[in-house]
């Protein structure tokens, strides 16, 4: 696994073994980050679900202003951190449950132009409503949310984010919700 773009294109990334963690295919950030565009240079980034960190990766290597990971499993963990290290990039990781990691990040008061919510795919059409809230709540206005998604498994809607498009990549789907600006 490789980093797409950006200043660390072609730097390995590593990933964890096992089936606890599924990596987001390299074609797959590629499309992503062709949908996102000019808009993830100095953005603020949440990599929730963040596995060992390669989108979050790919977006600071693109220019994100700031990327902030959560995730909770020790081994993703590891590679995630590794990862950083690899690249020499400066992140802050928030190691745990999504849940309480976004009542925290809402509590600091943060605000993300971006944030990519990866799950696992089993969970994705089940996931809390409260998940949902907490990352509008979280997204700024006019931001965007990504939903990495399996083909059969399509997220729930999110009150107060509208959906954009959704994208299909062989068995991964992406759907991108957008939050509306506070002027319009």
């Amino acid at each position: 696994m490789r980093v797409v773009g950006g200043q660390w294109r072609g730097y390995r990334l590593l990933a964890p073994r096992g089936t606890a963690t599924r990596p987001t295919p390299e074609r797959v950030r590629e499309a992503l980050f062709d949908i996102l565009g000019p808009s993830i240079a100095d953005a603020r980034f949440l990599d929730l679900f963040a596995g060992s960190g390669a989108v979050g990766i790919e977006a600071a290597s693109r220019g994100a202003a700031t990327v902030v990971f959560v995730e909770r499993n020790r081994k993703a963990l590891e590679c995630l951190r590794r990862n950083l290290d690899h690249v020499h990039y400066d992140a802050r990781v928030l190691a745990g449950e999504a849940g309480p990691a976004l009542d925290t990040l809402g509590r600091e008061g943060a605000a993300f132009d971006v944030i990519y919510v990866d799950p696992p795919y089993a969970v994705t059409d089940k996931m809390p409503a409260r998940i949902g809230r907490a990352v509008s709540a979280l997204l700024a206005p006019g931001g965007t949310m990504i939903v990495e998604h399996a083909d059969k498994s399509p997220p729930r809607d999110v009150a107060g984010l509208a959906k954009r498009m959704a994208r299909r990549y062989g068995d991964t789907c992406l759907t991108l919700y957008e939050k509306g600006t506070d002027d319009g």
